[in-house]
């Protein structure tokens, strides 16, 4: 794998604004890219940190097609995320979005493109323990944005060739400090008094450190010039250190001076209750989401963590930041008010 930097190599960051993509402009800034970042808001710290910012959306054709002139590499983070939603919502942003972004990259004569897919595309709603990226996709799916993101994913590996490289990143359930959903989230429900464990809590998952979500993405870039065995194909991105899945969460309430998870529910008595939650925010409250969802309680009762072997050999990755440091870090950013 070669060592050399970014220097002088031009980056475009679609949704740079977000979680990810802001940790992955960072990265990139830090390894000597020239980056741009291309999201629908103005996000001050993207400029502050040394990037360019871009106003556009992927789902505008013709602005992407402009937007995308004079790049090396794209990073292609932004998506239409979350377990409800209408279907055409989230196929319009990640699957007629990432065609627009492909066909962008094409158009500019774009070397590299580096998606950001997710493990869910897979997901059949069993447990996934030690899998690797021969496990095919699903014939159906749980959730509009697993289901979109598959098939982004399989547009993006289709459409490698010579003239632009394409890899697709898994990275699971990323976390860290300044993250806007997944920690709040669980942080907010528990000060709410609605954290409930769902199922034994014997289930473990993988989780991802944002940091080295981050620096996978930029091994992936250097990989597809380096590594025409890394080409058109999809890699999962984790820690390397599957952890009890109610353990982890009991740590974050913790770190935020919480109680632990107490109250428990069977799953079958979760699935039938998101079941019919689901028919009511359909028919009556339609554009709100609901507590729980069928996809949530497998995706909070089974055990999804992957063999990441194949990161290792062919992008070159090793997680740097551990669990332990992680959380770290996170009670920090916690103990500072999590601004």
């Amino acid at each position: 794998m070669s060592s050399r930097s970014g220097k002088g190599r031009k980056a475009l960051v679609t949704g740079g604004g977000g979680f990810l993509g802001g940790a992955i402009i960072r990265k990139l800034l830090e390894e000597g890219y020239e980056v741009s970042s291309y999201s629908r808001g103005e996000y001050p710290d993207i400029v502050r940190a040394g990037a360019r910012s871009v106003r556009g959306d992927i789902t505008d054709r013709k602005r992407t097609l402009e937007a995308f002139r004079g790049f090396d590499v794209v990073f292609h983070v932004a998506a239409k995320v979350g377990y409800w939603g209408e279907r055409e919502d989230f196929w319009k942003i990640n699957v007629d979005g990432t065609r627009n972004v492909i066909e962008a990259c094409r158009r500019n004569s774009i070397e590299n493109l580096v998606f950001t897919s997710s493990p869910s595309v897979i997901f059949d709603g069993k447990d996934m323990e030690g899998v690797d990226e021969s496990v095919p996709y699903p014939k159906k799916y749980d959730s509009f944005y697993s289901e979109t993101k598959a098939e982004a994913e399989r547009q993006v590996l289709a459409g490698s060739t010579e003239k632009l490289r394409t890899v697709s990143l898994r990275p699971h359930l990323v976390w860290g400090p300044e993250d806007r959903h997944l920690v709040p989230a669980i942080l907010e429900r528990a000060r709410r008094g609605k954290m409930v464990r769902v199922g034994g809590g014997k289930n473990t998952a993988d989780m991802v450190y944002v940091d080295n979500a981050a620096d996978a993405h930029v091994l992936a870039d250097r990989a597809l010039v380096d590594n025409p065995d890394s080409r058109g194909k999809p890699f999962f991105i984790t820690n390397d250190d599957p952890r009890n899945v109610w353990g982890f969460i009991d740590e974050l309430l913790t770190l935020a001076g919480l109680e632990p998870v107490k109250r428990s529910v069977p799953t079958p008595l979760a699935f039938m209750g998101a079941a019919l939650m689901e028919q009511y925010y359909g028919l009556f409250r339609k554009g709100r989401e609901p507590p729980l969802s069928r996809f949530l309680v497998r995706e909070l009762s089974t055990s999804h963590w992957y063999d990441i072997s194949a990161a290792k050999k062919e992008l070159g990755y090793e997680p740097k930041v551990s669990m332990e440091e992680g959380l770290k870090r996170l009670k920090k950013w916690i103990d500072s008010g999590m601004r």
